[in-house]
C-alpha cells in the first residue's frame, strides 16, 4: 500500500510541477541556469567515462572476434552498436542518476527542512513548479547533448586505444563504425535519454520535495533518489527495447 501511495502523491506532484508559470521570463532564466547546473558540469565526468568505456569495448571486442572466420571491422561495429544502443543512453544516464540525482534531491531536501519552500509558499510562489520545472526541462534539454557527446567521444576513445595497442588497425575501425548504419539508431538513443532525464529529475525531486526531520533524512532522501531512478532507467530501458528492437 505504501507504494501506491508513493506513486499518488508523485502524479499529484507533477499535477503542481506543470501548471502554468506565475512568470515565464523567472523560469527561462532558471532553465537556463538548470542547464548549465545539470549539464555543463557533467561534462568532464561524460568525456572521461565515454573515452575510456570506448576504448575498453574496443579492446575486449577485438579479443572476442579474434577469429579467421569473423572480419575485422566487426570490431568497429560492435563498438559503434555498444555505444550507440546502451552506453551512452542507459548506462551514462545510471551514472548521471548518481550526480544529478542525489545533488537534486538534497538541494531541495535541505530547502525543505529549512523552511525556505514554506516561505515560498508564504509568498504565493508555486513552490513545486518553481523548483522542480526548471529542472525538469533543463535536463530533458541537454541530456540528448551529453548523450551524442558520448557517442562521439567512446567512438573517438575506442580508435585511439585500439589503433595504439594493435588490437584493430585504422582502416578496419573506420570501415567498422560505417558498416550497416542505420540512423534510427541515434534517435532512439536520444528519445531514451529524454526520458531517462524526465524520471531522474522528476523522482529525484519529489523525495527531495517530501523530506522530513532533519540532516540525516536528506541524506535518506538523496540515496532513494538514486536508487528509485536507477530502477526505473532499467525497467524503461527494458520497455523501449523490447518495443523497438526486441521484434
Amino acid at each position: 500500500m505504501k507504494l501506491f501511495f508513493h506513486i499518488g502523491r508523485y502524479f499529484m506532484l507533477l499535477f503542481r510541477v506543470f501548471k502554468k508559470p506565475q512568470n515565464l521570463r523567472v523560469y527561462i532564466r532558471q532553465i537556463i541556469f538548470e542547464i548549465d547546473n545539470i549539464g555543463i558540469t557533467s561534462l568532464p565526468i561524460v568525456a572521461i567515462i565515454s573515452i575510456f568505456m570506448g576504448g575498453i569495448i574496443t579492446i575486449q571486442a577485438a579479443y572476442a572476434v579474434d577469429s579467421p572466420l569473423v572480419p575485422l571491422y566487426a570490431v568497429g561495429f560492435t563498438a559503434r552498436e555498444s555505444m550507440i544502443l546502451e552506453f551512452s543512453s542507459t548506462i551514462l544516464c545510471l551514472i548521471l542518476a548518481g550526480k544529478v540525482g542525489s545533488n537534486i534531491a538534497s538541494e531541495i531536501g535541505a530547502m525543505r527542512i529549512s523552511e525556505q519552500i514554506d516561505a515560498l509558499e508564504i509568498m504565493g510562489i508555486y513552490s513545486a513548479s518553481y523548483l522542480i520545472f526548471p529542472k525538469i526541462a533543463g535536463a530533458m534539454i541537454i541530456f540528448p547533448f551529453l548523450v551524442v557527446l558520448s557517442m562521439f567521444l567512446g567512438l573517438v576513445g575506442g580508435y585511439v586505444m585500439g589503433v595504439s595497442s594493435g588490437a584493430c588497425t585504422s582502416y578496419e575501425y573506420i570501415f567498422g563504425i560505417q558498416a550497416f548504419f542505420m540512423p534510427w539508431k541515434v534517435g532512439y538513443s536520444i528519445g531514451k535519454s529524454v526520458t531517462f532525464a524526465f524520471l531522474i529529475t522528476s523522482v529525484s525531486s519529489y523525495h527531495g520535495y517530501y523530506t522530513s526531520g532533519g540532516a540525516l533524512e536528506v541524506g535518506k532522501s538523496s540515496t532513494n533518489a538514486v536508487v528509485f531512478s536507477s530502477i526505473l532507467i532499467l525497467l524503461f530501458s527494458l520497455i523501449f527495447t523490447n518495443l523497438f528492437i526486441g521484434h
